[in-house]
């Protein structure tokens, strides 16, 4: 059985909760560039190492988890 990983972290003073999406099953993509503040790089930087993910993966689950929450 395969842990499920939950990330909670702060932001904007809120604490925030998602889980990061599978890599192994990927879906057809298209490359897309964003201009994003340093200070927000960092902390996703800091988020996917804490827990051995990729910086795009955890970007886009949280894209996709609060569009979801819709």
């Amino acid at each position: 059985m395969q842990k499920t990983n939950i990330l909670k972290f702060y932001m904007r003073g809120d604490i925030i909760a998602f889980v990061p999406k599978s890599t192994k099953k990927k879906e057809p993509a298209s490359y897309k560039s964003l201009y994003i503040k340093e200070k927000l790089i960092k902390e996703v930087e800091k988020i996917a190492k804490e827990n051995n993910t990729s910086f795009n993966n955890v970007i886009i689950s949280m894209i996709e988890q609060c569009l979801d929450k819709k």
